[in-house]
């Protein structure tokens, strides 16, 4: 079974050299997986627009001869539902969706971003499986908040225990989990341990 194209897509100000999508990427390069990490215009200043313009020229430049899955963290996330609330969006196999900042969550840089469309038929349609993961203490999003974006998109939901932001700082450099979903599908995902 070949490995399928991955479009990793970072949140706001990128996924730093130790962080787990940059792991991803080499460890899925490195077993003949193609790979996709962009770095979006201005990460410290992310503009909605320009990110979703960007998205789109990968999603089109994506192989359209094996499964395309796309890994979205934090303000990635939003950006995905953005795009996926487009009449114009490009349709993939599977998404998941880690770590998102709350709706109404304060931060100036990305308010462009905020609220993300909720919308799950629109989620249905540009991919055939979406799923939700979420780190216990994350102070971008309350479990709370998390559990009602799950409902709202009406899609799967994983809590990984002490989790955090599931970034470097909570220590998530090498994933072996993710690796494992993006392979063969394993759900629900796991802690990094």
């Amino acid at each position: 079974m070949s490995l399928p194209h991955v479009l990793l897509i970072h949140g706001w100000t990128g996924s730093g050299p130790e962080h787990w999508q940059s792991w991803l990427a080499r460890t899925v390069s490195e077993h003949g997986g193609l790979v996709d990490m962009p770095h979006f215009s201005s990460p410290d200043e992310p503009d909605l627009d320009t990110w979703l313009g960007e998205l789109q020229a990968h999603l089109e430049a994506a192989p359209q001869d094996r499964e395309r899955v796309v890994l979205a963290h934090s303000l990635g996330c939003h950006l995905w539902l953005h795009h996926a609330a487009r009449e114009t969006s490009q349709r993939v196999d599977r998404v998941l969706l880690v770590a998102p900042p709350a709706p109404d969550h304060p931060e100036p840089a990305i308010k462009s971003f905020l609220p993300p469309p909720l919308d799950p038929d629109a989620i249905r349609r540009v991919a055939r499986e979406t799923r939700l993961v979420v780190g216990e203490g994350d102070p971008y999003c309350d479990m709370s908040v998390a559990r009602q974006l799950a409902e709202a998109l009406r899609i799967e939901f994983d809590v990984l225990p002490g989790a955090a932001h599931i970034n470097t700082d909570a220590g998530y450099g090498e994933w072996p989990a993710v690796l494992k979903w993006v392979r063969s599908k394993r759900v629900p995902l796991s802690p990094r341990q």
